[in-house]
């Protein structure tokens, strides 16, 4: 068995960041489920694991961690990866380091809201979103793939060069999150699409569409009862985004 666990929900995009780079580079871990709509990130179990009740986490024997792009790069370290996963080269790998800090705030909370205002709040609330506040969470959407693009791709296959990093990783799978809000965000935007295909490539597309096939099938999910105390913290959090 292996030392590695891995606390994970696929419907999570950090999660399923985490769970592409260890199956793509044959790490061995133990695959922990935490379903997050069935509120087992509440559970008494998993709070020994992550006193902050979030996903995912790691657990390497007894060293306990949190966020997963501290967790990406500790196993790049760990089990000496290939190289263009974080590069050694000191430019190569601070434009990896600068998309890492930059999409925490500026791509993981606009595809979030877009999932919201799309997905997951008309889910809980029982009725659509107004109409100016899915444009706004769209144009801040595509305010982000704008900045991506010209920003950190330019002319370049990948964000640190001519190989896949765990920034590509990171930026693909998070961008994805928004196809169950029913937006494509590669179309037109063929940079974008080009770039995803790069990705989805060299990851293996089997293993690409394994991560991903729940958040493809979100119409399904919407159908399945939420537990109580999981409609109560959604309904908070969403209280708390208007």
């Amino acid at each position: 068995m292996a030392d590695l666990t891995l606390y994970l929900d696929l419907l999570s995009p950090p999660c399923r960041s985490v769970y592409i780079f260890a199956k793509a580079n044959k790490i061995p871990f133990n695959n922990h489920q935490v379903l997050l709509f069935k509120g087992d990130h509440f559970s008494e179990e998993f709070g020994k694991v992550n006193v902050l009740r979030k996903i995912p986490a790691l657990k390497d024997g007894d060293f306990l961690m949190a966020e997963s792009t501290a967790m990406l790069l500790y196993m790049a370290r760990k089990y000496k990866t290939p190289d263009h996963w974080y590069p050694s080269d000191l430019q190569k790998c601070a434009r990896v380091d600068e998309y890492l800090a930059w999409q925490h705030t500026n791509i993981h909370p606009p595809c979030s809201k877009v999932v919201w205002v799309k997905f997951l709040a008309p889910l809980i609330l029982g009725q659509e979103i107004p109409g100016e506040k899915v444009d706004a969470a769209v144009a801040e959407f595509n305010t982000s793939m704008k900045n991506l693009e010209e920003k950190f791709l330019g002319d370049k296959p990948f964000i640190a060069g001519d190989e896949i990093s765990v920034a590509d990783l990171v930026g693909v799978v998070e961008i994805m999150q928004v196809m169950s809000g029913d937006i494509n965000p590669f179309d037109d935007r063929p940079k974008l699409s080009a770039w995803k295909k790069r990705v989805v490539e060299a990851l293996g597309e089997e293993l690409f569409m394994e991560a991903h096939k729940e958040i493809l099938n979100s119409k399904q999910m919407a159908s399945e009862p939420l537990p109580p105390e999981v409609l109560e913290v959604l309904k908070c959090k969403f209280q708390a985004m208007k």
